[in-house]
This record gives structure tokens, C-alpha cells and sequence, in this order.
């Protein structure tokens, strides 16, 4: 289930070309035809995709650090690309919007849909494969929380979030 949103997300990695980080997730999500509101939500609310005329749009919380706005704008895209049949077909929430929201249900990691996205949002922010070459390169000890830190803001993500992908690879 998630082996496949992983393999979609590093298809879109390797048509960028890219050599290295970060993964540009605007510029993605420009080249995919979506296009991103920031717009300052409650704290609970990261982020949402919907449908507006029938183009993709992810909300995105302006309230919310820049690294945690990558994150949710790469999950919203892995639902873009995963899961767009029930963006289509998702309740109406009024005449313009079609959308699957980000929130603390959500966050809990048990509904299929958001796991697949995490998944996704992952290997597109920290691919496997940059990951791998950058530690490579750097050499450092991945017991040392500075090399860490310093690692993550290459990829511009939180410690946390670079943390839980070493686990993964």
C-alpha cells in the first residue's frame, strides 16, 4: 500500500532531474497544475486538497513554520496524485470546494488515505536516494544531534521528520 505511493513520489523526484536537496515542492506542485493558497487556518488544520473548477488546490496553513508547510504541501500532493478520484468525489463542502482535510483524526496514522500520503510526502521531501548520497558525502555521526539538525535544513525539514525517515532507510 504505501510501497506504491513511495514509488509514485520518487517518480516525480527523478522527472525533476534533481541532484540534490531540497526537493522544490512549489515548483512541484506548479509543474503538476496545482496551485497552493496559504491561508492562516486554526493551529489544528495543516493543510487540505480540494478541487475548485475541477483544478487541484492545496490549502496550506500561513500560520505554520516553513518546513511544516513543505510537509503539508507534499502530502497534500501525494492525495492529488493518490487519491484524486476522492477529491472528485469527496462531500461538498460548498459550491466551489471539494476538499479532504488535514486534522488531528487525520494525524493519528490509521486511516489508509493519510498513511499512503505520509508515505508519499516522505519519499518526495527526503528520497531515499539523496538521503543515502548526502550522508554519504557528509559523513558524519548520526548520533550527533548538530549533524542532524545540519542534515535536515539541507532538506529543509524538522529534525523530527529527518529522524523518523533514517529509521525507514
Amino acid at each position: 500500500m504505501t510501497e506504491s505511493a513511495k514509488e509514485q513520489a520518487r517518480m516525480l523526484v527523478d522527472k525533476l532531474g534533481l541532484k540534490g536537496p531540497p526537493v522544490p515542492v512549489e515548483k512541484l506542485a506548479k509543474a503538476l497544475g496545482v496551485r497552493i493558497e496559504y491561508t492562516p487556518f486554526d493551529d489544528e488544520l495543516s493543510g487540505m486538497a480540494f478541487l475548485r473548477d475541477g483544478k487541484p488546490i492545496i490549502g496550506v496553513n500561513s500560520k505554520h513554520h516553513p518546513n511544516r508547510q513543505r510537509f503539508t504541501i507534499a502530502h497534500e500532493l501525494g492525495h492529488i496524485v493518490l487519491h484524486r478520484s476522492h477529491l472528485e468525489t469527496a462531500v461538498l463542502i460548498d459550491k466551489s470546494k471539494n476538499f479532504i482535510a488535514r486534522d488531528p483524526t487525520s494525524a493519528q496514522g490509521i486511516d489508509p488515505l493519510e498513511i499512503q500520503a505520509n508515505a508519499f510526502a516522505s519519499e518526495l521531501l527526503l528520497p531515499a536516494r539523496m538521503v543515502r548520497q548526502v550522508l554519504s558525502e557528509s559523513a558524519g555521526d548520526l548520533h550527533d544531534d548538530d549533524y542532524l539538525i545540519r542534515v535536515a535544513q539541507r532538506f529543509r525539514v524538522s529534525l523530527t521528520a529527518f529522524q523518523i525517515r533514517l529509521e525507514q532507510i
